[in-house]
């Protein structure tokens, strides 16, 4: 498992900043759902998933993040891109920290969900489920509130 505290502070933090959608909040958020996706040990999904990197996103969603929504905004679209390496982008899902922050960021910031406020687990745990596990995702809210707490706040 990778330290939560170290990939809060040298990939979250500066990933946010760079891409300019840094706040405390999404920084929890963010640490909670990669957490609660993968443990922060996992690089691909188990049993042959589609999902990829720590945060589990899917390709189809990277897919639909350009298709739908950096294609109409190039300078956003362009600070994502410079995290790129010149490897496949799914693969940067894979093996690039930054790069899959800031596409698991724009997960959360296309959702008509509005950010929970500050130390709100519950909150945190609701806008994953809704925004990012969906209805349909295996993940319940309890567990994503176990996680954060066992692995983010007992690990402060």
């Amino acid at each position: 498992m990778i330290n939560p505290e170290h990939f809060r502070r040298h990939i979250i933090q500066p990933t946010l900043e760079h891409i300019g959608m840094y706040s405390k909040v999404a920084e929890d958020l963010l640490i909670g759902t990669a957490v609660q996706e993968s443990g922060l040990a996992y690089l691909v999904q188990l049993y042959d998933g589609p999902a990829k990197g720590v945060y589990q996103v899917e390709p189809a969603t990277l897919y639909d993040i350009y298709e739908s929504y950096l294609e109409y905004r190039t300078p956003l679209r362009d600070k994502v891109d410079q995290l790129r390496s010149s490897l496949p982008i799914e693969q940067d899902l894979i093996s690039n920290l930054c790069y899959a922050t800031a596409i698991a960021r724009l997960v959360y910031y296309r959702s008509p969900e509005p950010l929970p406020d500050k130390n709100d687990v519950p909150g945190m745990a609701h806008m994953w489920k809704v925004a990012y596990n969906t209805f349909k995702g295996k993940g319940t809210e309890v567990e994503f509130i176990k996680h954060y707490n066992d692995y983010i706040i007992n690990f402060e």
